[in-house]
């Protein structure tokens, strides 16, 4: 008997009435077969908002669920392990029958614990049956080094043996672990590895035999769980390994993995990042987001997984792109509260803002160290930006067929001109500084096709920036901003008070060589 799919429970409330319903009895494992069968042949959605891993990951989790297996993810951190999991109750049916008041969620056809066997043979059909409900069915536990067996199987207690005046070979004194409490659900155990081995040993006789030992009192029960444990590859974590016989009691090992195109990576932090703004009064800053800036955020990820600057055993997670979209959007935000302006656009001077969402997420090595924390973040966004620009603009770095369309850009600098850039700049003063440029708005106009006006000063900006990613111009920072000059006129200041321009030969110098 098939139970709908209802926001109520089944009217039926004993063994008896169970019985005359013809209700079929699955375990879960055939229960989530069926039902993903069923999606399967209807075209529902399997895992909504899983991205990217239409052609990978999902077909083998699929697979791994039609052949009944018991399931690991392995994985870096941020690959939407934890999310995977905890979506399969998905699969169950919406309700199932257990006996009234058992600790196990005991079916009724078939009860496990003595209490309710007892309960059976005492009111026969008039046995109490109750409802549990899909979103009861699936347990968590985070693996952790203090985690124990009386945590995960169960335990003796002793003061339940006082109490009852039992002895320690009585089933009533024993006190269940979390996963004897999932029977007829979903047991996932995230980050596997932290596990004690000795604890890991305690999960080899339920997957595979399905009884339990406790303390020496070998309990028999036929417990109906799907085990589904989520790991960091093996040789990234540092705390523990897998046991070799649990690893080939796990049926199914599924590879996850990091966004593969920019594209999808934007698609992730589109739907996870926090962006409308609006609260109970209304969004108090239109904040506009180039599409391009979405692209840079992208590329930082991609920059920091193939960075020498970072560890790449640990990974680099889609959560730094999240959180950096949103610091993008804060920074351009508090910016035109502190203008009191209603509208803004980020600029680039904004991404400065991104490096606290990149410096706690990523694990250096040694070179990555000496560099400092902050210097690899801001290295990661200029090697984004560089990467970016160049599929809007020439490419600056190539003297032929590149470098030409800026030449009366440079020349301005050349000149000893500067743009100084804070950050706090009011939308009217940074289009001001920036229209003195000569030629920069015609440059922008001519290779680029902005929205509207906001956005031509903004790629003014990046213009300036992208020039000074390829050596081109200068770039002092300062706490308040920073400012573009001539190349040569900001490597000159770098000499300090003491150099004497008179001692330098023209000679002996190439612009070639800063380049």
């Amino acid at each position: 008997m098939a139970i709908a799919a209802t926001s109520s429970s089944p009217d039926i409330s004993t063994l008896g009435g169970l019985r005359a319903s013809g209700y079929v009895h699955r375990t879960v494992k055939e229960e989530m077969r069926a039902n993903l069968m069923k999606k399967l042949q209807t075209g529902d959605p399997l895992f909504p908002g899983v991205l990217g891993y239409d052609r990978t990951v999902l077909p083998q989790l699929e697979n791994a669920i039609l052949s009944q297996h018991d399931i690991i993810l392995l994985g870096l951190r941020g690959q939407a392990k934890s999310r995977i999991v905890r979506m399969l109750p998905r699969f169950l049916n919406e309700w199932i029958p257990i006996l009234k008041d058992t600790p196990l969620n005991e079916h009724p056809y078939n009860p496990l614990t003595k209490q309710g066997r007892e309960l059976v043979d005492e009111y026969g059909d008039e046995a109490p049956v109750e409802w549990l409900p899909r979103s009861a069915r699936y347990g968590e536990k985070l693996a952790t080094p203090d985690t124990t067996i009386a945590d995960l199987i169960g335990d003796i207690d002793p003061i339940k043996a006082a109490n009852l005046r039992l002895t320690y070979a009585d089933e009533e004194i024993i006190h269940f672990g979390i996963i004897p409490r999932t029977n007829r659900g979903i047991f996932a155990i995230n980050e596997l590895p932290d596990l004690q081995p000795r604890i890991q040993v305690g999960l080899l006789n339920i997957m595979e035999e399905q009884d339990i030992q406790i303390r020496g009192f070998n309990v028999r029960f036929p417990l109906d769980v799907m085990l589904v444990f989520s790991a960091n590859p093996e040789d990234y974590t540092s705390r523990g390994n897998l046991i070799t016989p649990l690893k080939d009691r796990i049926d199914s090992q599924i590879i996850t993995h990091y966004p593969k195109t920019t594209e999808v990576g934007m698609a992730i932090t589109e739907q996870e990042a926090w962006q409308d703004r609006a609260d109970d009064e209304g969004t108090l800053v239109d904040v506009q987001i180039p599409y391009i800036f979405r692209e840079v955020i992208e590329q930082v990820a991609f920059e920091a997984r193939d960075s020498e600057y970072i560890d790449q055993k640990s990974g680099v997670s889609v959560r730094v792109t999240r959180a950096a979209l949103e610091l993008l959007i804060s920074a351009a935000e508090r910016r035109a509260l502190v203008n009191g302006e209603d509208e803004t656009v980020v600029r680039v001077s904004d991404l400065l803002h991104l490096a606290p969402a990149i410096t706690g997420k990523v694990e250096l090595v040694y070179e990555g160290e000496q560099e400092g924390a902050e210097n690899v973040a801001y290295t990661l966004i200029g090697r984004a930006l560089r990467t970016v620009f160049t599929q809007y603009f020439p490419d600056p770095g190539k003297k032929d067929g590149g470098r030409e369309a800026y030449a009366d850009v440079l020349a301005w600098f050349t000149q000893g001109n500067t743009v100084n850039l804070n950050q706090d700049l009011s939308d009217d003063t940074y289009r001001t500084r920036l229209s003195e440029v000569e030629g920069l708005a015609e440059l922008v106009i001519s290779e680029s096709t902005p929205d509207t006006d906001a956005q031509r000063f903004v790629m003014m900006e990046m213009v300036l920036e992208a020039l000074h990613q390829n050596s081109l111009l200068g770039k002092e920072m300062r706490d308040d901003g920073q400012s573009y000059s001539d190349i040569m006129g900001s490597m000159l200041s770098s000499f300090g008070n003491g150099f004497d321009e008179d001692d330098f030969d023209d000679d002996d110098f190439d612009m070639d060589d800063f380049q």
